[in-house]
């Protein structure tokens, strides 16, 4: 009868890798996760400058807004914020006088801050419901369905990705402007209410995960394919749809571009083409940098709490989806 031989050479070594015991002293070998590296050093050093680089403009934003706009300009490289108030945010809600807001540096123009509010709620909001409805009709067509020409129309709606958004820009603004909705919320709102390439491919990758036996088996008890859709794929995807809902919105509340171009007015401006024409109106002195970055902070609050409540949800429904 063969005896066994104890590991030795190359298959000992492979052992030793591996953490296993050795069983003549029966002591694991020494960890090496813990151990402080020079590679691991410089890891966290590159990591941290990182961080910095990224929050920093943040952190000037708030030294800013809290800071007077009078004393900026005589103080420009504190780290700390100027001559602290609230000043800045009180000239951004309106709650200042005109002759209070030049005395401290604003120009004593009128921002009505919680009208463009309002429409930059009401077109975000109606972009989102509108584009991820028909996005996720047309990603259950893409990735469940068979009919002619499937994957090449498919194909189609993933090249458009490539289009520069520019591109698009003057057909849609003379679309619009056919229409007579220029200088409305629904002109703004139009070029994005239908169908997304970028949410038609996010959602047809989760929707090719769903087993098709859970179909077949709704099917079978005798199920149509809209009601399939309606009371057992959205459901089922309602991390990715909302997950898609979150960057949809967000995207539709930063554009700023295409509300520029057809928007005139207090009654269709939203809040990002406001801000621009708040740094525009700037008084003798200079720019109301305080009351500019005030507004700006308070424009971008809710989108900061809105993706600081669902990152961790974006990241694992990317994950889920197959994106890589």
């Amino acid at each position: 009868m063969t005896q066994l031989q104890p590991a030795t050479g190359l298959g000992a070594e492979a052992t030793a890798e591996r953490g296993a015991v050795d069983p003549r002293d029966g002591v694991p070998p020494r960890r090496r996760r813990g151990r402080l590296t020079v590679g691991r050093v410089l890891a966290w050093a590159v990591l941290a400058l990182l961080l910095l680089v990224t929050l920093f403009p943040f952190y000037w934003m708030l030294r800013t807004a809290f800071s007077g706009n009078n004393a900026l300009y005589a103080n420009s490289t504190s780290l700390l914020p100027v001559d602290p108030g609230l000043g800045a945010f009180e000239r951004v809600f309106g709650l200042q006088s005109t002759q209070e807001a030049i005395e401290q540096g604003g120009s004593g123009a009128a921002l009505n801050f919680w009208r463009y509010l309002l429409n930059s709620t009401v077109v975000a909001a109606g972009i989102t419901v509108f584009q991820v409805f028909f996005s996720a009709m047309a990603a259950y067509a893409f990735s469940r369905l068979r009919w002619r020409g499937r994957d090449v129309v498919f194909g189609v709606f993933l090249l458009s990705l490539m289009v520069p958004i520019i591109f698009t820009l003057l057909p849609n603004f003379l679309l619009v402007r056919q229409l007579g909705l220029i200088d409305t919320l629904l002109g703004i709102m139009l070029p994005g209410l239908f169908m997304a390439p970028f949410a038609i491919f996010f959602l047809r990758q989760f929707f090719l995960n769903v087993p098709v036996e859970v179909e077949e088996a709704a099917l079978v008890d005798g199920a149509s394919k809209v009601r399939v859709f309606f009371s057992l794929i959205i459901p089922m995807s309602s991390a990715p749809i909302a997950t898609i809902s979150i960057l949809t919105y967000i995207t539709a509340w930063n554009d700023y571009f295409w509300p520029l171009m057809v928007s005139y007015t207090d009654e269709s401006r939203v809040l990002t083409v406001a801000l621009g024409a708040f740094r525009a109106q700037s008084p003798q002195t200079g720019p109301d940098w305080a009351g500019l970055m005030a507004a700006t902070l308070v424009a971008a609050l809710p989108m900061i709490v809105l993706f600081g409540l669902f990152a961790k949800r974006i990241v694992n429904s990317i994950g889920f989806s197959g994106i890589k």
